[in-house]
């Protein structure tokens, strides 16, 4: 996160309050696919730490029979459905249907009954059902790992505050391409919609959780 006097700065004019868990989580994991985890693509990064921490993540929250989220990047043959978004970032013409590069990465693998939502854009709320299957599952915090935190980590963690959830980004468990935009989309998510917090605290939290 950024320096402490920027942060203590925020912190006298209001900002960076904390929100806290609440008692009835889920699990999401955004875009950890093959398109982004391996180095053959060119949307990927070294992102192995961050998996790591997520599968970490991912075996208490199996253990404790939570709602686990996973997303993936999907567009039909022509692009159509990707719009201006793949004019911007052409890279994107990887995550087609049907390419080894939109499933997820194996170390992480979804189970049966574990939920795969099919984005098109960064906010794994926009444009799918991942709003109303967290409201009919009661949940009221969302656990947040995934990548990459300037785009799809700080839309959907934005788009969880807006909805009404409690957002909570564990540090360890989000990852970028570069630590400038990493380091300032973590500091202005925990200033405004969420709370950043350590692996630990958050294996804390799911380990306190009666099971399901």
């Amino acid at each position: 996160m950024s320096d402490s006097k920027t942060y203590e700065l925020y912190k006298q004019r209001g900002f960076a309050q904390r929100v806290g868990f609440g008692v009835k989580p889920a699990l999401l994991i955004i875009d950890f696919i093959n398109a982004f985890t391996d180095l053959s693509s060119p949307l990927a990064s070294n992102l192995d730490a961050e998996v790591e921490a997520t599968r970490q993540l991912l075996t208490v929250a199996r253990q404790k029979q939570i709602p686990i989220f996973f997303t993936t990047i999907e567009y039909n043959q022509g692009y159509e459905d990707a719009g201006v978004f793949i004019k911007k970032v052409p890279s994107l013409a990887v995550l087609k249907a049907g390419s080894p590069m939109i499933q997820i990465d194996e170390r992480l693998h979804p189970e049966p009954g574990e939920h795969v939502i099919v984005k098109k854009y960064a906010s794994a709320f926009f444009g799918t059902s991942l709003w109303s299957t967290l409201t009919a599952l009661r949940v009221d915090t969302v656990l947040i790992t995934g990548c990459t935190t300037s785009g799809c980590i700080r839309a959907s963690a934005v788009d969880a505050c807006q909805t009404g959830f409690h957002a909570i980004v564990v540090e360890e468990a989000v990852g970028d391409r570069a630590p400038g935009p990493h380091e300032a989309n973590l500091f202005d998510i925990d200033a405004k919609y969420g709370d950043v917090v350590s692996l630990d605290a958050a294996l804390e939290y799911l380990g306190g959780l009666e099971t399901s």
